[in-house]
C-alpha cells in the first residue's frame, strides 16, 4: 500500500486508512520520507521537558540524576553475608 499525506507543524503524522483486514494482528512498515519537490522544515528548538518536581531537565541534570543514584546504591548495599543472616533470621 503506497500513499501520500501531509505532517502538520506539530510533527505528528496520522494515518487512517481502511483495509479489509479485520480484528488480526498485522505488521505495518512505515517509510516516511519528503517527496522530492517538497520543502522541508525542521524545527530548531525542541520542546523543554521538565521533571517531577516542575524543574527543566537538561543532559546534565540527567547525568547527575544517574551519578546519584549508582551513589546510593553503593551506600545501601549489603553485603553477602548480610544478606545471608538476615534471611537465616527471617528478616529477608
Amino acid at each position: 500500500m503506497k500513499l501520500q499525506t501531509h505532517i502538520a507543524a506539530d510533527g505528528i503524522l496520522q494515518i487512517k486508512t481502511p483495509t479489509e483486514l479485520k480484528d488480526i494482528s498485522v505488521e505495518v512498515v512505515v517509510v516516511v520520507q519528503p517527496l522530492p519537490n517538497a520543502s522541508v522544515t525542521v524545527s530548531e528548538k525542541s520542546e523543554a521537558r521538565y521533571n517531577a518536581w516542575g524543574k527543566p531537565t537538561t543532559k546534565k541534570s540527567i547525568s547527575d540524576a544517574i551519578t546519584r543514584m549508582q551513589q546510593l546504591r553503593l551506600e545501601v548495599a549489603l553485603d553477602k553475608t548480610s544478606i545471608r543472616s538476615m534471611i537465616e533470621e527471617g528478616r529477608f
